[in-house]
Protein backbone atom coordinates (compact mmCIF):
# COMPACT_ATOMS: atom_id res chain seq x y z
CA UNK A 1 0.00 0.00 0.00
CA UNK A 2 1.29 3.67 -0.93
CA UNK A 3 1.70 6.04 2.13
CA UNK A 4 -1.03 8.61 -0.29
CA UNK A 5 -3.52 5.30 0.37
CA UNK A 6 -4.31 5.47 3.57
CA UNK A 7 -3.76 9.22 4.29
CA UNK A 8 -6.44 9.48 1.16
CA UNK A 9 -8.49 6.86 3.87
CA UNK A 10 -7.79 8.85 6.21
CA UNK A 11 -9.29 12.10 4.81
CA UNK A 12 -12.77 10.47 3.28
CA UNK A 13 -13.38 9.23 6.79
CA UNK A 14 -12.92 13.17 8.08
CA UNK A 15 -15.14 14.79 5.55
CA UNK A 16 -17.96 12.27 5.58
CA UNK A 17 -17.81 12.70 9.42
CA UNK A 18 -16.84 8.99 10.44
CA UNK A 19 -13.38 8.87 13.14
CA UNK A 20 -10.52 7.23 11.54
CA UNK A 21 -9.56 3.62 12.48
CA UNK A 22 -6.60 3.39 14.76
CA UNK A 23 -4.78 1.62 12.26
CA UNK A 24 -5.54 3.94 9.03
CA UNK A 25 -4.19 6.66 11.75
CA UNK A 26 -1.19 5.10 12.54
CA UNK A 27 -0.36 4.51 8.96
CA UNK A 28 -1.46 8.08 7.60
CA UNK A 29 0.80 9.79 10.61
CA UNK A 30 4.73 10.03 9.58
CA UNK A 31 7.45 12.70 8.72
CA UNK A 32 5.04 15.19 7.44
CA UNK A 33 2.85 15.31 10.65
CA UNK A 34 5.63 15.36 12.85
CA UNK A 35 6.95 18.57 11.25
CA UNK A 36 3.54 20.37 11.20
CA UNK A 37 2.94 19.63 15.13
CA UNK A 38 6.39 21.02 15.41
CA UNK A 39 5.87 24.30 13.51
CA UNK A 40 2.66 24.56 15.50
CA UNK A 41 4.37 24.67 18.42
CA UNK A 42 6.64 26.99 17.42
CA UNK A 43 3.67 29.30 16.01
CA UNK A 44 2.13 29.24 19.06
CA UNK A 45 4.88 30.36 21.35
CA UNK A 46 6.03 33.17 18.81
CA UNK A 47 2.84 34.33 18.57
CA UNK A 48 2.20 34.70 22.16
CA UNK A 49 5.76 35.97 22.79
CA UNK A 50 5.14 38.51 19.99
CA UNK A 51 2.68 40.56 22.06
CA UNK A 52 4.92 40.97 25.24
CA UNK A 53 7.27 43.92 23.81
CA UNK A 54 4.23 45.88 22.21
CA UNK A 55 2.46 45.87 26.09
CA UNK A 56 4.54 49.03 26.98
CA UNK A 57 3.64 51.00 23.50
CA UNK A 58 -0.14 49.55 24.39
CA UNK A 59 -0.09 51.38 27.47
CA UNK A 60 1.44 54.69 26.10
CA UNK A 61 -1.17 54.76 23.01
CA UNK A 62 -4.10 54.14 25.13
CA UNK A 63 -3.05 56.65 28.35
CA UNK A 64 -3.86 54.21 30.96
CA UNK A 65 -2.33 53.89 34.64
CA UNK A 66 -0.60 50.24 35.79
CA UNK A 67 -4.28 49.26 37.06
CA UNK A 68 -6.09 49.80 34.22
CA UNK A 69 -3.68 48.09 32.25
CA UNK A 70 -3.80 44.76 34.16
CA UNK A 71 -7.34 44.70 33.77
CA UNK A 72 -6.83 44.96 29.80
CA UNK A 73 -4.42 42.65 30.05
CA UNK A 74 -7.26 40.34 32.10
CA UNK A 75 -8.85 39.98 29.34
CA UNK A 76 -6.99 37.98 27.40
CA UNK A 77 -6.70 35.90 29.73
CA UNK A 78 -10.22 35.55 29.82
CA UNK A 79 -10.29 35.14 26.17
CA UNK A 80 -8.56 31.93 26.71
CA UNK A 81 -10.53 30.46 29.71
CA UNK A 82 -13.33 30.72 27.19
CA UNK A 83 -12.41 29.15 24.58
CA UNK A 84 -9.98 26.15 26.38
CA UNK A 85 -12.64 24.34 27.77
CA UNK A 86 -14.64 23.96 24.69
CA UNK A 87 -11.57 23.71 22.03
CA UNK A 88 -11.45 19.51 22.60
CA UNK A 89 -15.05 19.21 21.31
CA UNK A 90 -14.72 21.32 18.55
CA UNK A 91 -11.22 19.39 17.19
CA UNK A 92 -13.11 16.13 17.39
CA UNK A 93 -15.89 17.89 15.29
CA UNK A 94 -14.01 19.51 12.77
CA UNK A 95 -10.45 18.29 13.31
CA UNK A 96 -7.13 19.63 14.24
CA UNK A 97 -6.44 21.34 11.31
CA UNK A 98 -9.46 23.68 10.38
CA UNK A 99 -9.00 24.28 14.32
CA UNK A 100 -5.35 25.69 14.31
CA UNK A 101 -5.71 27.19 11.04
CA UNK A 102 -8.86 29.15 11.54
CA UNK A 103 -7.50 30.10 15.38
CA UNK A 104 -3.67 31.11 13.26
CA UNK A 105 -5.84 32.94 10.94
CA UNK A 106 -7.49 35.10 14.02
CA UNK A 107 -4.03 35.43 15.82
CA UNK A 108 -2.62 37.15 12.58
CA UNK A 109 -5.39 39.67 11.86
CA UNK A 110 -5.61 40.77 15.51
CA UNK A 111 -1.89 41.34 16.74
CA UNK A 112 -2.07 44.19 14.24
CA UNK A 113 -4.45 45.65 15.75
CA UNK A 114 -3.09 45.44 19.18
CA UNK A 115 -0.43 47.51 17.80
CA UNK A 116 -3.25 49.91 16.36
CA UNK A 117 -6.15 50.79 18.71
CA UNK A 118 -5.55 53.56 20.69
CA UNK A 119 -9.20 53.06 22.54
CA UNK A 120 -9.71 51.55 25.81
CA UNK A 121 -13.08 49.43 24.97
CA UNK A 122 -11.40 48.44 21.02
CA UNK A 123 -8.57 46.97 22.77
CA UNK A 124 -10.34 45.05 25.38
CA UNK A 125 -12.51 43.45 23.03
CA UNK A 126 -9.29 42.76 20.65
CA UNK A 127 -7.18 41.51 23.78
CA UNK A 128 -9.85 38.96 24.25
CA UNK A 129 -10.51 37.68 20.85
CA UNK A 130 -6.76 37.63 20.90
CA UNK A 131 -6.82 35.73 23.93
CA UNK A 132 -9.26 32.98 22.76
CA UNK A 133 -7.56 32.76 19.23
CA UNK A 134 -4.16 31.52 21.41
CA UNK A 135 -6.53 29.59 24.30
CA UNK A 136 -7.86 27.73 21.00
CA UNK A 137 -4.74 27.19 19.44
CA UNK A 138 -2.47 25.90 22.70
CA UNK A 139 -5.21 23.59 23.15
CA UNK A 140 -6.05 22.23 19.67
CA UNK A 141 -2.30 21.92 19.11
CA UNK A 142 -1.68 19.55 22.12
CA UNK A 143 -4.56 17.43 21.40
CA UNK A 144 -2.75 16.75 17.72
CA UNK A 145 0.74 16.58 19.36
CA UNK A 146 -0.91 13.42 21.42
CA UNK A 147 -2.29 11.93 18.23
CA UNK A 148 0.90 11.91 16.49
CA UNK A 149 2.85 10.92 19.26
CA UNK A 150 0.36 7.23 19.84
CA UNK A 151 0.97 7.08 16.60
CA UNK A 152 4.57 6.88 16.21
CA UNK A 153 5.24 4.94 18.97
CA UNK A 154 7.95 6.94 21.06
CA UNK A 155 8.42 9.59 23.45
CA UNK A 156 7.80 13.49 21.31
CA UNK A 157 5.89 15.48 23.34
CA UNK A 158 8.65 16.92 25.25
CA UNK A 159 10.13 18.25 22.12
CA UNK A 160 7.45 19.49 20.44
CA UNK A 161 6.56 22.08 23.86
CA UNK A 162 10.94 22.77 23.35
CA UNK A 163 9.49 24.28 19.68
CA UNK A 164 7.15 25.99 21.51
CA UNK A 165 9.77 27.82 23.76
CA UNK A 166 11.91 28.29 21.09
CA UNK A 167 8.88 30.46 19.29
CA UNK A 168 8.41 32.07 22.14
CA UNK A 169 12.20 33.17 22.60
CA UNK A 170 12.06 34.11 18.77
CA UNK A 171 8.45 36.02 18.97
CA UNK A 172 10.06 38.10 21.74
CA UNK A 173 13.77 38.43 20.38
CA UNK A 174 12.32 39.73 16.81
CA UNK A 175 9.70 42.33 17.62
CA UNK A 176 12.46 43.87 20.58
CA UNK A 177 14.75 43.69 17.78
CA UNK A 178 12.55 45.17 15.04
CA UNK A 179 11.58 48.02 17.84
CA UNK A 180 15.09 48.77 18.55
CA UNK A 181 15.81 49.46 14.87
CA UNK A 182 13.07 51.84 15.08
CA UNK A 183 9.97 49.75 13.21
CA UNK A 184 7.09 51.42 14.50
CA UNK A 185 5.04 48.68 16.96
CA UNK A 186 2.33 48.59 13.99
CA UNK A 187 4.75 47.40 11.29
CA UNK A 188 6.85 45.11 14.04
CA UNK A 189 3.18 43.39 14.29
CA UNK A 190 2.43 43.30 10.31
CA UNK A 191 5.59 42.09 10.01
CA UNK A 192 4.95 38.68 12.43
CA UNK A 193 1.77 38.12 11.55
CA UNK A 194 2.92 37.71 7.69
CA UNK A 195 5.75 35.40 8.97
CA UNK A 196 2.98 33.38 10.86
CA UNK A 197 1.15 33.40 8.17
CA UNK A 198 4.05 32.02 6.05
CA UNK A 199 4.57 29.60 8.17
CA UNK A 200 1.55 28.21 8.27
CA UNK A 201 0.98 27.67 4.84
CA UNK A 202 4.47 25.59 5.09
CA UNK A 203 3.38 24.02 8.58
CA UNK A 204 -0.33 23.25 7.50
CA UNK A 205 -0.32 20.10 5.31
CA UNK A 206 0.57 17.76 7.85
CA UNK A 207 -2.21 19.25 10.03
CA UNK A 208 -4.62 16.31 11.01
CA UNK A 209 -8.27 16.63 9.18
CA UNK A 210 -9.78 15.16 12.48
CA UNK A 211 -9.30 15.21 16.36
CA UNK A 212 -9.67 12.94 19.30
CA UNK A 213 -12.18 10.44 17.97
CA UNK A 214 -13.36 9.53 21.18
CA UNK A 215 -16.03 12.13 22.30
CA UNK A 216 -18.57 11.13 20.17
CA UNK A 217 -20.11 13.75 19.35
CA UNK A 218 -21.54 14.53 22.64
CA UNK A 219 -21.78 18.00 24.99
CA UNK A 220 -19.22 20.49 23.82
CA UNK A 221 -18.10 20.85 27.26
CA UNK A 222 -17.19 18.11 29.69
CA UNK A 223 -16.10 18.27 33.80
CA UNK A 224 -12.95 17.24 34.66
CA UNK A 225 -13.10 13.80 36.29
CA UNK A 226 -11.54 11.14 37.74
CA UNK A 227 -7.68 11.16 37.11
CA UNK A 228 -8.09 14.08 34.98
CA UNK A 229 -8.66 16.23 38.05
CA UNK A 230 -5.11 15.91 39.51
CA UNK A 231 -3.29 16.35 35.79
CA UNK A 232 -5.25 19.28 35.73
CA UNK A 233 -3.96 20.21 39.72
CA UNK A 234 -0.85 19.15 38.40
CA UNK A 235 -0.59 21.73 36.03
CA UNK A 236 -1.76 24.29 37.76
CA UNK A 237 1.44 23.87 40.27
CA UNK A 238 3.73 24.05 37.23
CA UNK A 239 2.13 26.81 35.27
CA UNK A 240 2.02 28.94 38.18
CA UNK A 241 5.67 28.00 38.89
CA UNK A 242 6.39 29.46 35.10
CA UNK A 243 4.44 32.15 35.69
CA UNK A 244 6.09 33.12 38.63
CA UNK A 245 9.64 33.05 37.28
CA UNK A 246 8.21 35.20 34.18
CA UNK A 247 6.64 37.78 37.35
CA UNK A 248 8.58 37.54 40.09
CA UNK A 249 12.43 36.67 39.40
CA UNK A 250 13.50 39.87 38.33
CA UNK A 251 12.18 41.28 41.34
CA UNK A 252 13.70 38.43 43.74
CA UNK A 253 16.76 39.74 42.27
CA UNK A 254 16.46 43.09 43.04
CA UNK A 255 14.78 43.41 46.08
CA UNK A 256 16.48 40.84 47.58
CA UNK A 257 19.65 40.38 45.87
CA UNK A 258 20.93 43.79 44.91
CA UNK A 259 21.09 43.23 41.09
CA UNK A 260 20.69 46.72 39.12
CA UNK A 261 17.11 46.56 37.12
CA UNK A 262 18.86 47.02 33.77
CA UNK A 263 20.50 43.27 34.67
CA UNK A 264 17.66 41.72 36.18
CA UNK A 265 16.01 39.79 33.53
CA UNK A 266 19.13 37.80 33.19
CA UNK A 267 17.21 35.73 35.72
CA UNK A 268 14.04 34.81 33.49
CA UNK A 269 16.70 34.11 30.87
CA UNK A 270 18.44 31.70 32.81
CA UNK A 271 15.34 29.79 33.17
CA UNK A 272 14.02 30.05 30.07
CA UNK A 273 17.51 28.70 28.51
CA UNK A 274 17.31 25.77 31.14
CA UNK A 275 13.76 25.00 30.23
CA UNK A 276 14.45 24.55 26.35
CA UNK A 277 17.58 22.34 26.99
CA UNK A 278 15.99 20.27 29.32
CA UNK A 279 12.83 20.10 26.67
CA UNK A 280 15.11 18.77 23.85
CA UNK A 281 16.58 16.39 25.67
CA UNK A 282 12.94 15.02 27.52
CA UNK A 283 11.79 12.80 24.64
CA UNK A 284 15.14 10.63 25.33
CA UNK A 285 14.86 10.51 28.83
CA UNK A 286 11.20 9.47 28.87
CA UNK A 287 11.55 6.73 26.41
CA UNK A 288 14.55 5.48 28.11
CA UNK A 289 13.06 5.60 31.81
CA UNK A 290 9.60 6.32 31.74
CA UNK A 291 7.23 9.58 32.67
CA UNK A 292 7.69 8.50 36.84
CA UNK A 293 11.27 10.00 36.89
CA UNK A 294 10.23 12.86 35.18
CA UNK A 295 7.91 13.90 37.95
CA UNK A 296 9.73 12.95 40.69
CA UNK A 297 13.04 14.17 39.25
CA UNK A 298 11.87 16.62 37.84
CA UNK A 299 9.47 17.86 40.53
CA UNK A 300 12.38 17.83 43.69
CA UNK A 301 14.77 19.39 41.14
CA UNK A 302 12.42 22.48 40.79
CA UNK A 303 11.84 22.81 44.16
CA UNK A 304 15.15 22.60 45.48
CA UNK A 305 15.63 25.42 42.77
CA UNK A 306 12.91 27.85 44.56
CA UNK A 307 14.17 26.74 47.87
CA UNK A 308 17.92 27.45 47.20
CA UNK A 309 16.49 30.64 45.31
CA UNK A 310 14.33 31.48 48.08
CA UNK A 311 16.92 30.35 51.25
CA UNK A 312 20.70 31.26 50.19
CA UNK A 313 21.36 35.35 49.90
CA UNK A 314 23.80 35.10 46.66
CA UNK A 315 22.60 36.34 43.41
CA UNK A 316 24.75 33.49 41.87
CA UNK A 317 23.14 30.65 43.71
CA UNK A 318 19.40 32.50 42.93
CA UNK A 319 20.13 32.65 39.54
CA UNK A 320 21.27 28.27 39.75
CA UNK A 321 17.76 27.92 41.53
CA UNK A 322 16.24 29.24 38.34
CA UNK A 323 17.89 27.18 36.09
CA UNK A 324 17.44 24.41 38.34
CA UNK A 325 13.47 25.63 38.54
CA UNK A 326 13.90 25.32 34.18
CA UNK A 327 15.14 21.85 34.26
CA UNK A 328 13.12 20.64 36.88
CA UNK A 329 10.24 22.11 35.09
CA UNK A 330 10.88 21.72 31.27
CA UNK A 331 9.46 18.00 30.68
CA UNK A 332 6.67 17.83 33.37
CA UNK A 333 3.53 19.54 31.30
CA UNK A 334 4.53 17.42 28.62
CA UNK A 335 4.20 14.34 30.55
CA UNK A 336 0.69 15.44 32.04
CA UNK A 337 -0.38 15.98 28.38
CA UNK A 338 0.43 12.85 27.35
CA UNK A 339 -1.03 11.42 30.15
CA UNK A 340 -4.45 13.36 29.32
CA UNK A 341 -4.33 11.99 26.04
CA UNK A 342 -3.43 8.27 27.34
CA UNK A 343 -6.07 8.00 30.07
CA UNK A 344 -9.74 6.30 30.24
CA UNK A 345 -11.78 8.89 32.47
CA UNK A 346 -12.66 10.69 30.07
CA UNK A 347 -12.16 11.34 26.57
CA UNK A 348 -8.69 12.96 25.29
CA UNK A 349 -9.78 15.92 23.86
CA UNK A 350 -12.30 17.34 26.73
CA UNK A 351 -9.38 16.32 29.35
CA UNK A 352 -6.72 17.99 26.98
CA UNK A 353 -9.04 21.16 27.31
CA UNK A 354 -9.17 20.45 31.05
CA UNK A 355 -5.79 20.75 31.96
CA UNK A 356 -5.11 23.51 29.34
CA UNK A 357 -7.76 25.44 31.36
CA UNK A 358 -6.83 24.99 34.57
CA UNK A 359 -2.52 25.24 33.98
CA UNK A 360 -3.81 28.41 32.23
CA UNK A 361 -5.73 29.49 35.19
CA UNK A 362 -2.33 28.79 37.47
CA UNK A 363 -0.60 31.52 35.07
CA UNK A 364 -3.36 34.02 35.70
CA UNK A 365 -3.76 33.75 39.45
CA UNK A 366 -0.58 32.77 40.59
CA UNK A 367 1.03 36.70 40.51
CA UNK A 368 -1.59 37.98 42.14
CA UNK A 369 -1.20 34.82 45.11
CA UNK A 370 2.44 35.41 45.27
CA UNK A 371 2.39 39.07 45.19
CA UNK A 372 0.07 38.75 48.58
CA UNK A 373 2.10 35.92 50.26
CA UNK A 374 5.05 38.96 49.86
CA UNK A 375 2.73 41.26 51.17
CA UNK A 376 1.90 39.76 53.99
CA UNK A 377 5.25 38.43 54.62
CA UNK A 378 7.56 38.14 52.24
CA UNK A 379 9.21 37.13 48.76
CA UNK A 380 11.27 34.46 49.44
CA UNK A 381 8.26 33.06 51.62
CA UNK A 382 6.37 32.98 48.66
CA UNK A 383 8.86 30.99 46.86
CA UNK A 384 9.40 28.81 49.55
CA UNK A 385 5.50 27.93 48.70
CA UNK A 386 6.16 27.10 45.54
CA UNK A 387 8.95 24.81 46.49
CA UNK A 388 6.61 23.00 48.59
CA UNK A 389 3.93 23.17 45.90
CA UNK A 390 6.38 21.11 43.72
CA UNK A 391 7.16 18.84 46.36
CA UNK A 392 3.66 17.07 45.71
CA UNK A 393 3.82 16.88 41.95
CA UNK A 394 7.23 14.96 42.83
CA UNK A 395 5.18 12.89 45.20
CA UNK A 396 2.47 12.37 42.54
CA UNK A 397 4.93 10.30 40.12
CA UNK A 398 3.90 6.96 41.36
CA UNK A 399 -0.14 8.31 40.27
CA UNK A 400 0.08 9.21 37.39
CA UNK A 401 2.81 6.92 35.33
CA UNK A 402 0.50 3.95 37.23
CA UNK A 403 -2.74 5.38 35.50
CA UNK A 404 -1.22 6.38 31.88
Amino acid sequence: MSESEPRAAVATAAASGLPPSAASQRAAIGAVERLSTRVAFFIAGLAMAAWAPLVPYAKARTGVDDGTLGLLLLALGAGSLVTMPLTGAIAGRYGCRRVILLASAVVCATLPLLAHFSGVPAMALTLFVFGAAIGTIDVAINIQAVIVEKASGRALMSGFHGFFSVGGIAGAGLVSAMLWWQVSPLNAALSVAVLLALLMLFGGRGLLRYGDDSHGGGSMFVLPHGIVILLGALCFIVFLAEGAMLDWSALLLVSQRAVDASVAGIGYAVFAAAMTIGRFNGDRIVQRFGPRPILAVGGACAAAGFLLAALIPSAATTLIGFALVGFGCSNIVPVLFTAAGNQKAMPSGPAISAISTLGYAGILTGPAGIGWIAKISSLPLAFVVLGLALVAVAASARIVAARR
